[in-house]
């Protein structure tokens, strides 16, 4: 076994220590909250309720504590250690400089039935971004349709066409390619694309339909990718870009607070053994199409979420997987309504329940093998949390409570409400004791207001989309196999019978426990009421986060607003300046029955 991880960044020994003094802290910490729960239960004997509430606390609890790990680690990364950049990313420094680069990379932008004109302006505006710096040329663009719609794929034609005519010259590094079938969803798109055209390029920049990425932080990744030929994919830090939807502004404000922290402390023990999201990473074409071909799932089943085992392959192939942990113009774009927030997750959660038939997969590194069932967690926990809400409403109606350890079981409740925002919390700490920090959110005022109301929306996200997970993982078993959609990324209002129809089950669910609770136990119905009243106020918060008026007052008011909307980068200019159209030409002219291919 060679002293240093193949990148040769750092030893293996000091990334075992550094596992292990995570992997102990934390086990510490659950081990001591289990401990601490099964004495308040067990105070005056066991019952069944008792012992289902352990163990779904012991389900449902390592995700907690791995994040509340992961941001104070980042914390004292970002605020108290000399060089943090270079003891969590040693590679970061190689894509400041201001050398040429030489390898020919291809941007490609995977799509399937979504609105053509918006994806291929944000694509438009990308190049125009990067042929600014002037080192445009080594770069390919090439839209990768799945899309099954003639409707949609008639637009597609016609937009790309119009792209092309705009360009002029540059229009030889343009390419629309259309398949005839969805094979293997996103991953056999791309699949399919380093089989065909792979070969000429180093690397390749992965894009979903609402990713947007600036020059400069493209050419840093692949200044890292040339400097480091063992690194197989580098992640960048994806945030949020400004929205006109109050829900997604709400959302996205607490997420973009709590990734700088979290994904530092996360990216110091996993290192090479990194995360990978699918979209907006450098991928090192050759090794990922010799080595993460994705094995099918029973019955031939396609894999839906592909990115974290094609990390694990990539791994497994003597290739780091990286992640970049600090913020730059690298953007997605966050459902702008509650409803596409929660079919968004709930098809990451279908995707992610597919590990389990791939943990066993042959060679694959134990911190991959972690990777997966982390991915995992992050739903599983979800029944266990629904079903300690509604079993500490039965408890009183069973058991005699009057001599339960009160005080106890509210600090440990306590306790972990702040395990729960503590990845909030700690970017919000961050963003304040940064220099700068607060004014690049629109000043302290709007800091603070934007924190606390992003903190009440979040127990509401929180109920429903946990509620949503639970009834989803009770029928998966009984589910045929699903695919991906497209998915409405522009502000838009709701309907009410809609949003009744979504979001009657978890209204039914927290009401039957706030009555439960109440009946029982008033106190402890006021107690949980930050858990529980998300279910009953789901639907008024759904219709009122999507009402276009709100989304306006928001972002006049800079309320919740990200840096972007505060100081805007030349990225945004270019997204907002329309697309020369004065040439429209026809659609290409294929037949309807074959793969359309355009270079």
């Amino acid at each position: 076994m060679s002293a240093a991880a193949p990148a040769g960044l750092q030893s293996r020994a000091e990334l075992f220590r550094r596992r292990l003094l995570v992997a102990a802290i934390d086990a510490a910490v659950y081990l001591a909250l289990l401990i601490w729960l099964a004495d308040i239960l067990g105070q005056d004997g066991w019952s069944v309720i008792d012992a289902a509430i352990l163990l779904c606390f012991a389900i449902a609890a390592p995700w907690s504590v791995l994040g509340v790990g992961n941001a104070v680690l980042g914390f004292w990364l970002l605020h108290f250690h000399p060089r943090p950049l270079d003891s969590v990313a040693p590679f970061a420094r190689a894509g400041d400089t201001r050398r040429r680069i030489r390898a020919r990379t291809a941007v490609t932008l995977t799509i399937r039935n979504e609105d053509a004109a918006r994806a291929l302006t944000r694509l438009s505006a990308m190049k125009a971004d990067l042929d600014a710096t002037g080192e445009g040329a080594l770069f390919d663009w090439f839209v990768l349709s799945d899309t099954t719609d003639p409707r949609i794929a008639a637009q597609e034609e016609t937009e790309f066409a119009r792209w092309r005519a705009a360009e002029g010259a540059e229009a030889s590094r343009l390419h629309y390619r259309r398949r005839s079938d969805n094979m293997g969803y996103k991953a056999g798109n791309i699949r399919d694309f380093c089989e065909r055209f792979g070969g000429a390029y180093e690397f390749m920049i992965p894009l979903d339909a609402d990713s947007l990425m600036d020059g400069a932080t493209i050419l840093r990744l692949v200044r890292i990718g040339e400097a480091y030929p063992r690194i197989g994919i580098i992640q960048s830090l994806v945030v949020g870009a400004p929205s006109r939807s109050a829900f997604a502004r709400a959302f996205q404000f607490g997420m973009r607070a709590g990734m700088r922290s979290y994904t530092m402390g996360a990216a110091w023990w996993g290192a090479d053994c990194g995360p990978f999201w699918g979209h907006n990473a450098l991928v090192r074409i050759a090794p990922f199409a010799r080595h993460c071909d994705l094995p099918r799932l029973s019955g031939g089943r396609h894999i839906l979420s592909h990115d974290q085992i094609e990390a694990a392959l990539m791994r497994r192939a003597g290739h780091e997987v990286r992640v970049l942990p600090i913020e730059s113009g690298s953007y997605e774009e966050n459902p702008p309504t509650l409803l596409e927030f929660m079919r968004r997750d709930l098809r990451w959660c279908r995707g992610n329940m597919q590990y389990w038939e791939l943990l066993s997969l042959p060679g694959l590194l134990p911190m991959s093998r972690f990777q997966l069932v982390w991915a995992i967690s992050m739903f599983i926990g979800a029944p266990a949390w629904t079903a300690i809400i509604l079993l500490g409403a039965l408890l009183p109606l069973v058991e005699d409570v009057s001599r339960f350890p009160s005080g106890s079981a509210a600090a440990l409740y306590l306790l972990f409400l702040g395990f729960y925002l503590a990845p909030k919390l700690a970017g919000y700490a961050d963003i304040a004791l940064t220099p700068g920090g607060a004014r690049r959110y629109g000043g302290a005022v709007r800091l603070l207001a934007g924190a606390a109301l992003e903190i009440v929306f979040s127990f509401i996200i929180g109920a429903v989309t946990t509620f949503g997970v639970t009834l989803l993982l009770a029928r998966l078993p009984f589910e045929r196999d699903a695919g991906w959609s497209g998915q409405a990324r522009d502000a838009h209002g709701l309907g009410a019978w809609e949003t009744a129809r979504a979001l009657w089950p978890a209204f039914a669910f927290g009401a039957f426990v706030l009555a439960v609770a109440g009946l029982s136990a008033p106190s402890l119905a006021l107690w949980s009421a930050p858990l529980t009243f998300g279910y009953v106020a789901a639907i008024p918060f759904a219709l009122a986060s999507a009402r276009p008026r709100l989304g306006a007052w928001f972002t006049q008011a800079g309320l919740c607003g990200v840096p972007e909307e505060f100081a805007p980068p030349p990225i945004f200019a270019r997204l907002r300046a329309p697309r020369r159209r004065e040439t429209a030409p026809e659609p290409l002219a294929i037949a309807p029955s074959e793969e359309r291919i355009s270079a």
